[in-house]
């Protein structure tokens, strides 16, 4: 591993190999770029200020920006430009910025992490066959899988207006809700608040209305990963969803870590994905490993009480992968915009402590789970804490994701 003048804890999610990108703001200062650094964030706009990233194009201005848009946009060559000069810089051996460590160098529990990215657009993809089975036995016991899902990445367009990053916390939502027994729906705050383990991509190359991108294309056009809690009210949703599927049981809000992750610090994590049968549509084959083995984790803190870990999961279990889910999202036509998220859609395995949300943890709130304290919980209650961390860790390297969290608050 390579070692850099800036301290670094061990096991710190940010060592030099990883360097993932954020916006982060101090003493009310216009927020501005930065990576993460053990823990550190090195300020990008202060570097430039100084003249050391005279190879990035309008570099102060871009890393200036209170999002990374204008960055991404400056295409995947420049991306790796940056990688390697933040990296020189941050070597041990490198005297260039060392002098102006004071100037540079931030404490991230001194700044406030903001939103990285501007999202125009957000689609929600629906890729963990374990999920998607688990969900569909609790309503078609004898055929979970609807005929089309082993043949297409599902997804929807969600509301990226509500998306938030980690820390801002969100209120329950209220809506139409009907029991199964009843004749006519009710109002009120949702009753089964629920979290989804997810991770999403940030789109970092655009294409013109009706271009396609390819299965061997869709990398060129991903800058990167974050986690995302993609919340839901099951009830409100379960009443809504038919016959077009989610609203506003899902719209109120989802939540993002504030460290976008690149593609370049994931590559020794490559791994393969699921084998697929039946053969899927030559334009949703691929070459290659396209997943990675990103460890996964979700905690749930009740109000005065400690997280206890509810679930363990990992990205690498998703049956369709991401250069598909990009290829099916654009085999229509639809454009890409600088900025846009896709996520995964609940990230599930085999085993019961590796599902990614409570709907599945508690078998539809038939078995809660018994916390060490004593405390139950069947669906999330007011003041509940969801903590959602992510992590590569292969031949002594770390590359972390942070985390995100939120706590949810009673309806307005």
């Amino acid at each position: 591993m390579k070692k850099s003048w800036v301290p670094i804890p061990e096991g710190s999610d940010f060592p030099l190999e990883n360097l993932p990108y954020g916006i982060f703001q101090i003493n009310r200062q216009h927020p501005r770029a930065g990576v993460a650094i053990g823990d550190y964030i090195l300020d990008l706009h202060a570097v430039a200020e100084v003249g050391l990233l005279e190879e990035i194009p309008n570099a102060a201005e871009v890393f200036g920006s209170s999002y990374l848009n204008a960055f991404i946009a400056l295409g995947k060559p420049v991306w790796q430009v940056a990688r390697q000069k933040i990296t020189e810089l941050l070597l041990e051996s490198n005297k260039e910025l060392q002098p102006y460590r004071d100037q540079v160098l931030i404490r991230q529990a001194d700044a406030t992490l903001q939103m990285p990215v501007q999202i125009g657009n957000y689609t929600d993809f629906y890729s963990s066959i374990e999920h998607a089975t688990n969900v569909g036995k609790q309503f078609r016991p004898d055929n979970p899988l609807l005929p089309n899902w082993k043949h297409l990445p599902i997804a929807y367009h969600g509301r990226a207006s509500s998306i938030v990053v980690s820390g801002t916390d969100i209120h329950r939502p209220k809506g139409q809700r009907k029991v199964a027994d009843a004749d006519v729906p009710t109002f009120g705050p949702s009753k089964r608040m629920d979290f989804e383990l997810e991770v999403a991509f940030v789109i970092g190359k655009e294409t013109a209305l009706g271009q396609t991108v390819s299965t061997s294309q869709a990398e060129e056009h991903i800058f990167g990963f974050f986690l995302f809690n993609d919340w839901s009210a099951r009830d409100i949703q379960g009443w809504e969803y038919q016959p077009l599927g989610p609203f506003l049981g899902k719209n109120f809000a989802s939540s993002v870590s504030p460290w976008i992750v690149t593609l370049d610090a994931l590559e020794p994590f490559r791994t393969g994905s699921p084998v697929q049968n039946p053969t899927v549509l030559p334009y949703l084959q691929y070459e290659g490993e396209h997943s990675f083995d990103i460890q996964l984790e979700v905690a749930i803190q009740p109000e005065g009480t400690t997280e206890q870990i509810v679930c363990r999961s990992n990205f690498k279990y998703l049956y369709w992968n991401i250069c598909q889910q990009l290829a099916h999202h654009t085999v229509n036509g639809c454009n890409l915009c600088i900025g846009d998220v896709m996520a995964s859609g609940t990230i599930s395995g085999e085993s019961a402590d590796s599902w990614g949300s409570l709907l599945e943890l508690t078998e539809g709130g038939r078995k809660p789970l018994i916390f060490l304290d004593g405390v139950e919980r069947k669906f999330l209650e007011d003041n509940d804490t969801v903590v959602m961390k992510g992590f590569c860790e292969k031949d002594g390297l770390r590359i972390g994701f942070g985390e995100v969290r939120g706590k949810l608050l009673p309806s307005l």
